[in-house]
């Protein structure tokens, strides 16, 4: 038991440090005059904080659900200032009553997330399992194409790290990428297949876990394979979105009763419930070294929760007595009832 509590601090550290990098926006650049160089830095930070603002409910929504909600200069330096928390300098000139340079800013998630609500605006502020991108292709170069991606994601709600195994192709299954996929301590591989022409090209995803393939989509058409690897990253954040963000106040109860074999069995399955935002009142009722019985509740249909669980490498499937939960990887049962 000692040993579970310190697992579940790690993940929890882990979890906060995820959150933290959501909510924080990078890379804004600002360029600001004023009588004074530390006038002209105040305009600067109250000016990023307003475009990072817009930056970071973009993130975490989805258009459709902002329609008319958050009109273009709603958000004035006031309002950015409360939900922010920090101010980071990356790169700064200043001189002669001008500040340039990017900044970054932490915002606070309470305070976006109460200014979510009071709109009525959908979100979603947890991360989709780890992946590791494999940039392959049949008709070009895979090589050229991986070299158009960045080693790992940044602030993504679908975090990636990119394996530079060129020989993985569109064919490989999940037996080829698991290695890579494990030393990354990730949760699954995504197949990035670069498609079109030059000029003109497309990515098609596909999702491989040890559960198996789920073609996620593909991407609009680009000019670019510098393009190409930045539509595919936000298509895959897209992607999470609209999987995740919940709309409906219903709740479905479940209750599961979970056999593992090991510590490091539980806490995949554990997680795999816990992070989910499909799931709400997660708890442990009772633990011991062979099993655990825990209580939840859903929202959404089944598939929907089916499809998230599969994403993070465990299959749902019905049952008469209930449900049965196995991990992908090692096909232990868990079984679950309503």
């Amino acid at each position: 038991m000692i040993t579970a509590l310190f697992v579940f601090a790690g993940f929890g550290a882990q979890a906060h440090a995820q959150t933290r990098e959501i909510y924080t926006i990078r890379d804004i650049s600002v360029d600001e005059r004023a009588a004074t160089v530390i006038e002209a830095q105040q305009k600067a930070f109250a000016s990023a904080r307003i475009k990072g603002a817009y930056r970071l409910i973009d993130r975490l929504t989805l258009a459709e659900d902002r329609v008319g909600k958050i009109p273009s200069g709603s958000i004035d330096a006031e309002t950015a200032n409360r939900l922010a928390a920090a101010v980071d300098v990356e790169e700064e000139v200043r001189g002669g009553g001008r500040y340039v340079g990017k900044l970054a800013i932490v915002y606070n998630p309470v305070m976006v997330r109460s200014f979510l609500e009071e709109r009525s605006i959908p979100y979603v502020d947890s991360a989709a399992p780890k992946a590791v991108i494999f940039p392959v292709s049949d008709r070009f170069d895979s090589a050229s194409w991986s070299a158009a991606w960045p080693d790992q994601s940044t602030g993504r709600l679908a975090p990636f790290v990119v394996s530079r195994s060129y020989s993985v192709t569109p064919q490989s299954d999940w037996f080829s990428l698991r290695p890579d996929v494990e030393s990354a301590s990730a949760r699954r591989a995504i197949k990035a297949v670069l498609g079109g022409r030059p000029g003109a090209y497309r990515v098609n995803l596909v999702s491989v876990t040890a559960a198996g393939e789920t073609d996620l989509g593909s991407t609009s058409i680009v000019s670019t394979t510098e393009e190409a690897a930045n539509a595919a990253a936000e298509t895959l954040d897209a992607i999470w979105k609209d999987q995740s963000i919940v709309r409906s106040t219903e709740r479905t109860p479940g209750r599961s009763t979970v056999f593992f074999t090991s510590l490091v069995e539980w806490n995949t399955l554990r997680t795999a419930l816990a992070r989910s935002p499909l799931i709400f009142d997660f708890a442990v009722e009772g633990l011991s070294k062979e099993g655990a019985v825990v209580k939840f509740a859903y929202a959404g249909d089944q598939q929907r929760l089916v499809s998230n669980l599969r994403e993070r490498g465990v299959t749902l499937d019905p049952d008469r007595a209930g449900w049965v939960m196995t991990s992908a990887v090692s096909q232990m049962p868990v079984l679950s009832e309503e």
